[in-house]
């Protein structure tokens, strides 16, 4: 199985974390888990994630890791080009390297150009951008480009991020 991650954050230092679980060929989630996280937070610029990481795990705690493929992630895996993590890297070091981590971008770092790859989907001239840790990012690139969906979001993820927002 693998588990895709977002969270929506409200103005009363909540979030509403939301994690679907699915095979690669699916088109629609096989499980939705929701929580609700109290006490999120601030944003602070490049430690974004301080603010994520436990609304992440409120998610994997209800989740057998055991049986995961992967975790996807609405982020990057790192910040720049030196490696340094992002959201993505600092959830896999915290899984202690077990479960490979793919993160799956809308906008880009001018800093991590070297640690992305630009995926242009369907139909869509914008591109994803795609990192991984603890799988190689050709075959992260592959997994999200076959996933189902015709649009520049795979079917699953932009169910997800509807869900998030809901």
């Amino acid at each position: 199985m693998v588990l895709a991650i977002d969270v929506y954050y409200y103005e009363d230092a909540t979030a509403k974390s939301v994690g679907v679980l699915f095979n690669w060929e699916d088109e629609h989630p096989r499980k939705i888990i929701i929580e609700n996280v109290k006490d999120v937070e601030e944003y602070i610029p490049g430690q974004f994630y301080k603010r994520e990481l436990p609304c992440i795990l409120a998610i994997l705690n209800k989740v057998d890791t055991k049986q995961l493929e992967a975790i996807i992630v609405d982020g990057h895996i790192y910040v720049d080009n030196n490696k340094e993590y992002g959201l993505g890297g600092y959830l896999w070091k915290h899984l202690n390297g077990e479960i490979p981590v793919i993160g799956v971008a809308k906008k880009d770092f001018f800093a991590n150009k070297e640690t992305t790859f630009a995926l242009v989907r369907g139909e869509s001239k914008n591109p994803l951008y795609i990192s991984s840790v603890g799988m190689e990012r050709e075959k992260a690139i592959e997994l999200i480009k076959n996933m189902k969906g015709k649009f520049r979001n795979p079917t699953i993820l932009k169910e997800l991020d509807q869900i998030t927002k809901r």
